[in-house]
């Protein structure tokens, strides 16, 4: 396994994430885009955190796509090219793979180099007839789609973990209406979103008795120590995860424990005791509402999926 396995690179650069880090922690509300938390460390403590009893998302949403596989399998077809946005550990694809007639392609697309070629690389040894074709990439910027053979007759994008949800909704919609743009007529988007639900199950979700959710969260710290030339002291910060019940969602923070000054190269920056940097949302919805907020932006709801307990849905999506 090796960088030519890569079929398209365009993978955040050092550079901009220094300057996306300058910029968020410079504002009187400190802030650090969520897409960073996932180097090769931070998805493998991602991995870990969806094996949590307390995490829910990841068991719900595999037993909705187990359950349903052949009536989700028979909405996206034969021949098709599977676009999946962040790879994950592929749990959830294997289900899919498996009941897909005939794939053209899967292309996992994932900001994380390193875990994406080693899960594309399990995947091409479990699936010696399938093109897996890879792409790093900031999946919220457009990215060119890889050519294979024999050609695809259309293309789905596959969007699992309720991922959409760490965007703001006005982030969301422009993810959507970039992804309806690169699909065309024929193509569709199978979605995974976390339904609303009692806030105690939230809490517990988001941090874990293990504190394998706060290690996650502190991860970006030693991230940004390891490769801007940060002196963070994790020691010195806490996770924090609160239910915002006017936007029906999880805000999770990294909070300082006391007055410091952090460097970050050449550039030193003031937290006073109690701030937060905020890392990342996660929005909950119900299944109209999000269909209703799709459709703004060109897609209509074709099919949907949930559990018993109606923690969580799976959608299939196509181009109005």
């Amino acid at each position: 396994m090796n960088p030519a396995n890569v079929v398209q690179s365009s993978a955040v650069r050092t550079d901009t994430f220094f300057d996306d880090v300058l910029d968020g922690l410079s504002r009187p509300a400190k802030t650090l885009p969520s897409k960073y938390l996932y180097d090769e460390r931070g998805s493998q403590l991602f991995d870990q955190i969806c094996e949590l009893d307390e995490y829910y998302v990841t068991r719900t949403e595999l037993a909705i796509m187990q359950q349903h596989a052949s009536s989700i399998a028979r909405q996206i077809d034969t021949d098709v090219m599977l676009v999946e946005y962040g790879s994950g550990s592929s749990l959830k694809t294997r289900v899919l793979l498996d009941a897909l007639s005939r794939p053209a392609a899967y292309v996992p697309v994932d900001i994380s180099e390193e875990h994406l070629l080693k899960t594309a690389e399990r995947l091409r040894l479990a699936y010696s007839g399938l093109n897996v074709l890879p792409v790093v990439a900031d999946f919220t910027q457009p990215f060119r789609l890889p050519d294979c053979e024999p050609p695809a007759s259309h293309v789905a994008f596959y969007f699992p973990g309720s991922t959409i949800g760490n965007f703001t909704p006005p982030q969301a919609g422009e993810l959507l209406q970039q992804m309806a743009a690169m699909l065309g007529q024929q193509g569709g988007l199978l979605i995974g979103i976390d339904l609303q639900k009692d806030i105690d199950v939230l809490h517990a979700a988001y941090d874990d008795r293990e504190g394998v959710t706060a290690a996650f969260s502190l991860n970006l710290l030693n991230r940004i120590n390891r490769e801007l030339g940060g002196n963070f002291d994790s020691d010195r910060f806490e996770h924090r995860a609160v239910y915002n019940t006017l936007h029906h969602r999880i805000e999770i923070s990294i909070v300082s424990l006391a007055d410091q000054v952090v460097s970050i190269g050449d550039h030193a920056i003031d937290f006073a005791a109690g701030e937060a940097i905020l890392t990342e949302y996660s929005h909950k919805y119900t299944v109209d509402g999000f269909a209703t907020f799709a459709r703004k932006y060109g897609f209509q709801l074709h099919k949907s999926w949930t559990d018993a307990q109606n923690y969580f849905a799976v959608l299939h999506l196509v181009i109005e």
